[in-house]
């Protein structure tokens, strides 16, 4: 009996923390903040006449950072199967936030949307946990013994969860949340082995449905200035043509660290969404590598992680977190460069907003806690094997056990 019980039940091996991810992170955070200061050290008439000086931002930034670092070590402390645990009230917590942008005098409107809440002595974004929320969330639902890709109904149920979120995000309106959730909860299921005969027909179905909203004026804008900016430079395609101006001027080496031009009030929103373009104008092409280099290096630490991980639940966690952050990043740098028409999505770890910065933080100090091995008291070793076969397969094409 105690052969038998050894052979399912497997203790785990503690060891350190993965070193290489939380480097990748704090080189990113330093990329960040140098590209922060540089951005908003310049001050304009208008911003002067508000007395924000040139350490403004960069000290609520620091604020920030060290609020997150506060995060992260919180975080780090959870055990995975507590997380477990939460999941669902952290969902339904994250979607009681998600709707108070619209309450009087704790929801805050900018740029014509309602997308925060008023916390002193700043404000949040719930789009932000939401994401967090749902893929904890999903791990949890991809890893019950209920759970069979063969049936339709283990499909439908996290699709509804997520169409509940995305018609209040579009009620605020926040279309790249919207779309961002969409990319990580059908990715989750791809991975987890879900048939392709039902992830296709929601892929069908959903075009009339973002036909429709596209068609609003504001987003038919976005899209044919993102097909023809030249066509009109001062106008819809602005902020894109600017962003080529700034990328193309770098040139190999860059103008040289603080000589931009382009964020002399040209470039809108050079220190938030589009803060990529500030790398590639003032470090050029070689600091734009790096950059991604960096982020191709923490995709490549989290879905190590992942393989490594002993446990069902982990396994999926640590996927689902690492999809966040890099595709996050991946929709970033496509809209930057003209691929994809501009959303309001902020580069990981680098854009200047608390949010965003706090919700990855905690993701990485979660991925921290799974790297060292200590993801469960015994290990469902049967599950997680197979978990990770499915998953490795789906990713990389490789052949394995049928799920």
């Amino acid at each position: 009996m105690m052969q038998a019980r050894s052979a399912t039940l497997k203790a785990p091996v503690i060891k350190s923390y993965d070193k290489g991810l939380l480097l990748a992170m704090l080189l990113l955070m330093a990329f960040g903040s140098l590209m922060i200061y540089s951005s908003t050290s310049v001050i304009t008439p208008l911003l002067a006449k508000r007395n924000i000086t040139e350490f403004y931002y960069f000290k609520r930034h620091l604020f920030t950072m060290v609020l997150g670092f506060m995060v992260l070590f919180f975080t780090y402390r959870i055990k995975p199967s507590s997380l477990e645990k939460a999941a669902v009230p952290l969902l339904i917590f994250s979607f009681v936030l998600l709707t108070m942008v619209f309450l009087p005098y704790i929801g805050v409107k900018a740029g014509g949307a309602r997308r925060w809440i008023r916390l002193w002595p700043t404000t949040f974004q719930p789009s932000e946990l939401v994401k967090l929320a749902m893929v904890i969330f999903l791990a949890r639902y991809l890893s019950q013994p209920d759970y069979d890709t063969k049936k339709f109904t283990s499909f439908i149920k996290p699709l509804v969860v997520m169409a509940l979120f995305q018609v209040v995000f579009l009620k605020q309106p926040d279309f790249g949340s919207t779309m961002s959730l969409a990319f990580i909860t059908l990715s989750m299921l791809f991975i987890s082995g879900m048939r392709l005969r039902y992830l296709a027909p929601v892929l069908l179905l959903a075009v009339p449905v973002i036909y429709k909203l596209v068609m609003e004026p504001y987003r038919l804008r976005r899209i044919t200035s993102f097909l023809d900016p030249w066509k009109d430079p001062l106008g819809s395609g602005f902020q894109l043509v600017q962003s080529f101006i700034a990328l193309g001027s770098g040139g190999i080496t860059g103008l040289g660290l603080g000589e931009s031009k382009q964020k002399l009030s040209f470039l809108p929103a050079s220190h938030t969404d589009f803060i990529f373009c500030l790398v590639g104008e003032e470090l050029g092409l070689v600091g734009a590598t790096v950059l991604i280099a960096l982020f191709v290096f923490l995709f490549m630490r989290g879905i190590s992680i992942s393989n490594r991980s002993e446990d069902k639940f982990v396994c999926y966690l640590s996927y689902g977190l690492t999809l966040m952050i890099s595709l996050q990043a991946l929709i970033n740098f496509a809209v930057v460069t003209g691929m994809v028409p501009t959303k309001g999505l902020p580069l990981p770890f680098l854009s200047y907003g608390g949010s965003a910065l706090l919700v990855n933080m905690a993701a990485i100090g979660i991925l921290l806690r799974i790297s060292r091995g200590d993801d469960a008291a015994t290990v469902r070793e049967a599950g997680t094997m197979k978990a990770r076969r499915v998953a490795r397969r789906n990713i990389y094409g490789r052949k394995g056990e049928a799920h």
